[in-house]
């Protein structure tokens, strides 16, 4: 497949589940696309990346292993997404690493995930937990910080700084997630 054949098929590409793992299992398939899936992802501007964030969330829900290879480029870009619809599912590939990296089950992330991939997550997190996001990248940062504070020291006091501080200003939804992460600290 093309890159401007792929770039066309995410057009087909929405909400519902099917959909979104019928690409997915197709990137697996053809993991020579996940460049260009990832090229269509950091092109920050045009609506088509929501899509393609969607299916490579999907396909990292299916296969994390595949991100090996693009962790680099991954995690140096994933700052400039800010459209809502991919936002979301770039917060949630993150958990997914850390949760595989911190795993008690021996995985490939473990070695692959580096000290410069885990500061860019962090860097990222803090700032949808700083900035207006919707509430599921602000749940799925809470989680990512909470597991990263365990080894580096300063995350914990400041995740339970703007817990604390957005609290009574947040959804209910925030506000369960935060009760949960704020009673699991311990500072």
């Amino acid at each position: 497949m093309t890159p401007s054949q792929l770039y066309n098929e995410l057009n087909y590409v929405n909400h519902s589940r099917e959909k979104r793992l019928y690409y997915a299992n197709l990137v697996i398939s053809q993991p020579e696309l996940i460049s260009e899936l990832l090229a269509v992802l950091f092109n920050v501007n045009d609506k088509i990346s929501c899509r393609a964030a969607w299916v490579f969330e999907f396909m990292c829900g299916e296969k994390l292993e595949a991100i090996i290879p693009y962790l680099d480029e991954f995690t140096e870009n994933m700052h400039k997404v800010h459209l809502d619809s991919a936002v979301r599912p770039v917060a949630k590939i993150c958990e997914y690493l850390i949760t595989a990296y911190y795993s008690k089950s021996e995985n490939a992330i473990q070695t692959a995930l580096n000290a410069r991939h885990k500061e860019k997550i962090v860097e990222a997190c803090f700032d949808w937990m700083i900035n207006d996001e919707k509430i599921a990248p602000k749940a799925y940062a809470m989680n990512t910080l909470f597991l990263l504070g365990n080894e580096i020291d300063w995350i914990h006091p400041e995740l339970k700084l703007i817990l604390e501080r957005d609290y009574q200003i947040q959804s209910s939804g925030f506000k369960a997630r935060a009760r949960h992460i704020l009673k699991k600290i311990k500072i």
